[in-house]
């Protein structure tokens, strides 16, 4: 199938160029996870997002679903379900795209906001009414949720303390891509 081939295609172009580390969610060409690096000189600078992106069966002719997996303060970005406002995710999309461009775009969103055509209004309204104490707020949920060495020990931790090894825990959360709710299903199966 066509389609088939080109998200295929798109997958091994990412990965090859290094922009963004992507994989495969059980070997699923239509269930990737994406690293996307907070800009340099930004309020996310340091931090690595994780983004869960679906490619559905009319990909590309309607734009594969996006949402941050990693917690972000940012007015485009709900910061209880990772949801993105992007036009190009939704009424903006064109088969001509690719999820590479989607990328590229939801970085270029996390250097400049769209507070007016917001997703999160709290954050928005912080964002236009004191910028500095947004700046402060995103930084803090950047250290605190985009270091993926601390997010991977506790993950870690948390699923020793259900009983399992160290080992297993490792084992599970890789065959997985790090999704600490599969690889506790994985284990538990």
């Amino acid at each position: 199938m066509i389609t088939d081939a080109r998200i295929q295609k798109e997958f091994q172009t990412i990965t090859k160029q290094n922009e963004f580390q992507v994989w495969l969610i059980n070997n699923d060409y239509r269930h990737w996870k994406a690293i996307v690096k907070g800009p340099d000189d930004s309020v996310y600078q340091g931090g690595k997002f994780q983004i869960d992106i679906k490619i559905p069966d009319k990909y590309p002719y309607i734009p594969p679903k996006m949402f941050f997996d990693t917690k972000l303060w940012h007015p485009n970005v709900s910061s209880v379900t990772g949801a993105i406002c992007l036009d190009i995710l939704k009424d903006e999309w064109s088969p001509a795209l690719s999820i590479r461009t989607a990328l590229l775009s939801i970085q270029a969103l996390m250097w400049t906001p769209e507070p007016d055509n917001p997703q999160d209004a709290v954050v928005a309204k912080q964002y236009k009414e004191n910028k500095e104490e947004f700046d402060k707020t995103a930084r803090k949920w950047t250290a605190e949720h985009a270091d993926p060495d601390k997010l991977k020990k506790q993950k870690i931790i948390k699923i020793t303390d259900m009983g399992f090894s160290e080992k297993q825990a490792i084992e599970a959360l890789e065959k997985v891509g790090w999704d600490e709710n599969e690889a506790i299903q994985y284990l538990v199966n």
